[in-house]
């Protein structure tokens, strides 16, 4: 396996997947993140094309875990380099990395991915092979998703202690734009708000370290991701900004935010009940298989073990005759 880009969730799956045996070797940009990674016994080269070259020729799969403004730097590399290698990534936005490797000519080897795991901290440092223990990883499952691709993408999440939730692009970045970009927004307009009340710091206590925990996260990433997904963002803040304008004007006009708080609690409770039935039926490569799994993820399905490909189904019914 090969991880461009060496940061919070490139570290992580990087030791991750060296825990769970995995050849595993990577690129990092910065030389002081290179030579960290090293010292802690790791394979990382601060020199992309020779990254990609072996790559190429051990038909490795690549994992793309850079910034959104730099994966156009980073698949012109992969075309020039690695363009038959599997392809997947682990990028907070899936439609707008899509169309960028589309854009490329990769998309027949590429599936994109998104292990929902993180931290307010970045670099090698930050990494920990544990980030992803009972995380949702999402696995996009498009319309040209080769299943063979799909299942080594699966394969190495599962690798890492992650549950894989099968989705599509578009309905990711809906979804992600709720549970992700916009509480980023949310923890931001907090801090501001509470950091122009002389006395709050000094009062600051659970509530507010919770409700503010990753306005801790550095500025371009939050930028990257959130202007990545502003299709999707957009109309989450314009709801939010409803709702807490009509609890404003009870507020205002009747002294009570009870709709809204009741609202919100309710929907807590039922996150907090949410199943997670296990997908274990789906045989990846047969017919319908992209549908079948989409319509299992939306339904709050995951895959736990690994789901059985068509061409391993063939050869054991060849193994029985």
């Amino acid at each position: 396996m090969c991880v461009l880009g060496l940061g919070l969730i490139g570290g992580s799956l990087m030791r991750a997947a060296a825990a769970a045996g995995r050849e595993v070797f990577g690129y990092n940009r910065s030389v002081e993140g290179v030579q960290a990674a090293r010292f802690d016994g790791f394979d990382a080269s601060e020199h992309v094309d020779e990254v990609l070259g072996r790559a190429a020729e051990t038909s490795a799969l690549i994992v793309l875990a850079v910034p959104v403004p730099a994966l156009g730097l980073m698949l012109g590399h992969i075309r020039d380099t690695a363009p038959q290698c599997p392809l997947t990534d682990v990028t907070s936005v899936k439609s707008a990395v899509l169309e960028q490797v589309r854009s490329f000519g990769l998309l027949d080897r590429f599936v994109g991915g998104h292990p929902m795991a993180g931290t307010a901290h970045s670099g090698w440092a930050a990494g920990d092979a544990a980030l992803f223990v009972g995380a949702p990883w999402v696995i996009s499952v498009d319309d040209h998703v080769d299943p063979d691709v799909w299942a080594q993408v699966m394969t190495l999440a599962l690798d890492c202690h992650a549950v894989v939730v099968p989705a599509r692009s578009d309905e990711h970045d809906a979804a992600a734009a709720g549970i992700s970009h916009l509480p980023h927004l949310l923890a931001e307009a907090l801090a501001v708000t509470a950091g122009e009340v002389p006395l709050a710091f000094a009062l600051a206590a659970g509530s507010f370290r919770d409700g503010t925990r990753v306005a801790a996260t550095a500025p371009d990433l939050v930028r990257a991701m959130c202007e990545a997904n502003s299709a999707q963002l957009v109309p989450a803040l314009d709801r939010t900004i409803e709702l807490l304008t009509a609890a404003r004007h009870t507020l205002a006009r009747h002294g009570s935010v009870a709709e809204l708080v009741e609202s919100g609690h309710a929907a807590r409770m039922r996150y907090d009940s949410f199943s997670r039935p296990e997908i274990i039926t789906t045989v990846i490569g047969a017919e319908n298989w992209r549908d079948e799994l989409a319509a299992a993820g939306r339904a709050g399905g995951v895959v736990r073990s690994a789901l059985p490909t068509r061409d391993s189904r063939r050869r054991s019914r060849r193994r029985r005759r």
